[in-house]
């Protein structure tokens, strides 16, 4: 499952920095997450960072991105092969 970034969310910059992905961007009024980039940090680390470091617990599973832990890492996997293609 990917996740996602609610407008509770206070714009304060800790959550873009920690995503191995590149996955969080600003969007017009608030932070969003890319979820065809969001692994929720599978292949990287065993949470996802976004959610570790966020004051406001703002970024929940997004309800229509369900994803089990082996897509996460197919998507993963797929992301580090472009990477390294296009590199």
């Amino acid at each position: 499952m990917a996740l996602l970034i609610t407008d509770e969310c206070i714009n304060c910059d800790v959550c873009e920095p920690e995503c191995p992905n590149q996955a969080i961007f600003m969007g017009e009024e608030y932070y969003q997450i890319n979820p065809d980039k969001c692994t929720e940090c599978v292949g990287h680390f065993s949470e996802p960072q976004c959610v570790q470091v966020c004051p406001v617990a703002c970024i929940p599973v997004n309800p229509d991105r369900v994803e089990s832990r082996d897509q996460l890492m197919l998507k993963y996997q797929l992301l580090i092969a472009s990477t390294a293609t296009a590199g």
